[in-house]
């Protein structure tokens, strides 16, 4: 299972209207997160090639990603993220609007079967030091091994997509304890993404989202979206009527779900005023 934390705003999105909504990785709080995974990334690959004496390649290369790096909006995913824990404190604190909240735990094997092309469901990779990443050794490889730094442009912008999807899936290791993993859409790899981008227009700022039609992707499998839906959680201090929500489920089309509710028992305390 895969264990998604949320409010009962988002969860209404995700189990009347069926939507999943993705949210810049750049809004959220993991920005420096994929910064320091790009910028670890391509300075262990520029150290390699300095220390091998490939001092020429090493400067072109050097100049390659830092003009990458400063596209870093073009390259902006989008994610939702999800937890391999049940019931977990933490993160009803961090992500279950402090317990009042709700989790959703998803089929992770049906969930990983819908996945294709720019969408991709990733484990959270945990590291400081990038040294010792696969993804610097390809770079090595395909940059020594080149005759003409220029041919390999090509080859080198492809392997840096890469890098960019992967950076969605990052996190320091003081956050591995989560157990993380993403639902992420990279809509720089393809122009034939066929999701349309939203906007969330809030009080104090404009938020740029990827609406994911969870019953469109549960259909390509022949399957229901409470197929996909295991169990529904109420968070600690929520407030929420259990009887109310079986009736909400069922209003929704989802009477099947109406007996995988339960309540949490994480004595995680109600936040004083």
């Amino acid at each position: 299972m895969l264990y998604h934390y949320t409010d009962f705003a988002a969860f209404d999105g995700i189990i009347r209207c069926a939507e999943l909504r993705l949210n810049n990785i750049l809004n959220m709080n993991d920005a420096s997160e994929m910064r320091l995974f790009m910028n670890g990334i391509c300075k262990a690959v520029i150290e390699r090639l300095y220390q091998d004496g490939e001092m020429e390649k090493s400067w072109k290369t050097e100049q390659f990603f830092q003009n990458e790096l400063a596209e870093e909006f073009h390259y902006s995913a989008y994610a939702a993220c999800f937890s391999k824990y049940r019931d977990d404190a933490a993160q009803w604190e961090r992500y279950g609007h402090l317990g009042q909240g709700v989790c959703i735990a998803f089929q992770g094997d049906l969930m990983q079967k819908m996945m294709g092309g720019v969408v991709s469901l990733q484990e959270v990779y945990y590291q400081k030091d990038m040294h010792g990443h696969s993804l610097v050794g390809e770079f090595y490889q395909l940059i020594t091994q080149a005759r003409d730094f220029d041919d390999i442009l090509p080859s080198l912008q492809a392997l840096m997509n890469r890098a960019w999807v992967q950076s969605a899936a990052f996190k320091h290791p003081s956050f591995a304890s989560e157990k993380e993993s993403r639902l992420v859409v990279s809509p720089f790899i393809s122009n034939d993404f066929a999701v349309e981008p939203k906007y969330h227009v809030a009080a104090e700022r404009i938020k740029k989202y990827y609406p994911l039609d969870l019953n469109r992707m549960c259909g390509r499998l022949h399957m229901h979206l409470s197929d996909l839906v295991g169990e529904v959680i109420i968070g600690p201090t929520s407030s929420q009527s259990l009887p109310i929500l079986q009736d909400y489920l069922e209003d929704c089309g989802l009477s099947v779900l109406r007996d995988k509710i339960s309540m949490s028992d994480c004595p995680l305390r109600k936040p004083t005023s």
